[in-house]
């Protein structure tokens, strides 16, 4: 089934030069760009996005990291996009990720873990809604 996914190449992988890298990748697996915006966001648009989190311990320190320098939002569309960006992802902590993985292969932390993918249909209708309302 052909459906959309938000994805966000967050600031520490804009720091380190991997934007190239991380889209190569989503697109060498035959998902489709759709949109794609590079952008600063602040404190009101991280609390929109993440208003599941805003009351949990971790929040305010990953507040502080998403805004804290350009970022790279995208929209991607292909069969399965969800769980297929999931998957190329890897898991959240970069330390426990599989090797092949973007994470498993690029990072060693869980909260500058280099991306954020949709985690259901439902989560990526809003957040495409949120950062990308013309589509």
């Amino acid at each position: 089934m052909t459906q959309r996914t938000f994805v966000i190449i967050k600031p520490d992988a804009v720091r380190r030069g991997l934007v190239g890298e991380v889209l190569s990748r989503y697109e060498a697996k035959g998902l489709t760009l759709v949109a794609l915006e590079q952008r600063t966001i602040d404190g009101a648009m991280a609390d929109q996005h993440y208003a599941e989190h805003v009351e949990r311990d971790f929040y305010p320190p990953l507040r502080t990291f998403i805004t804290s320098g350009p970022l790279v939002a995208l929209v991607l569309e292909g069969d399965e996009s969800i769980e297929v960006v999931r998957a190329l992802n890897g898991a959240t902590d970069g330390r426990k990720a599989a090797p092949g993985t973007i994470r498993g292969d690029l990072s060693l932390s869980n909260r500058e873990n280099l991306v954020h993918g949709s985690d259901s249909p439902e989560s990526a209708a809003r957040e495409i809604a949120l950062w990308f309302p013309e589509l």
